[in-house]
């Protein structure tokens, strides 16, 4: 019987894309050239109101070579694959690498939060995190980036120019701690230099 991983034993790199209003183009163009083979897990979420019903993870699995399949609680993140966080859920990484996924409530506004995806994955992933804000109004992820930077990952964030809105990424790039700035164009070649190092 396999064993559950144990915090800090993953031997890939994890990529969260996190974005707000206009991510469904932004994830798609990102997605859309990244391999099969990416020696990577990756994480969707995608700001929704919880009330409405979302087909994210079915239009994402359309547009990419990579597996695409709603997160499940208890999934483990696997190379190769993007999870993408269902609607009324947040998602966290648990003490044994896995996905936990928790109803939302009425609070925060932000869902999925950003923040907690981001500091959970940093905490139990370290430097094997590789966060990437991409456009959206608000400031979610902010406190995610300073987690990740904090725990030895890295931050991407998506350029003004090519931003529907520029208020997620403008808060990840006004910490100071983002490591590139980058056109939306040219983030998914980033993330394969990334996770080839």
């Amino acid at each position: 019987m396999a064993t559950s991983p144990r915090p800090g034993v993953l031997r890939f790199p994890v990529v969260a894309l996190v974005a707000s209003a206009g991510g469904l183009d932004a994830l798609t163009r990102v997605l859309a050239r990244l391999p099969a083979d990416l020696p990577a897990a990756v994480v969707v979420a995608q700001h929704v109101s919880p009330d409405r019903v979302s087909l994210l993870a079915e239009i994402l699995a359309q547009r990419t070579a990579l597996r695409v399949r709603a997160a499940v609680d208890g999934d483990e993140l696997v190379v190769g694959t993007a999870l993408v966080v269902p609607t009324a859920r947040h998602l966290i990484v648990t003490s044994q690498a896995r996905i936990g996924l928790l109803d939302t409530g009425a609070l925060p506004p932000s869902r999925p939060s950003a923040d907690l995806l981001l500091a959970t994955l940093a905490v139990m992933c370290g430097p094997r995190v590789l966060a990437v804000v991409l456009t959206g109004k608000g400031s979610d992820a902010q406190a995610g980036v300073r987690a990740v930077v904090h725990c030895g990952g890295t931050v991407f964030a998506q350029d003004e120019i090519t931003s529907a809105y520029f208020g997620m990424p403008g808060s990840a790039i006004d910490t100071g701690l983002v490591h590139d700035v980058l056109a939306l164009p040219d983030i998914a070649a980033a993330i394969r230099a990334h996770a080839h190092r």
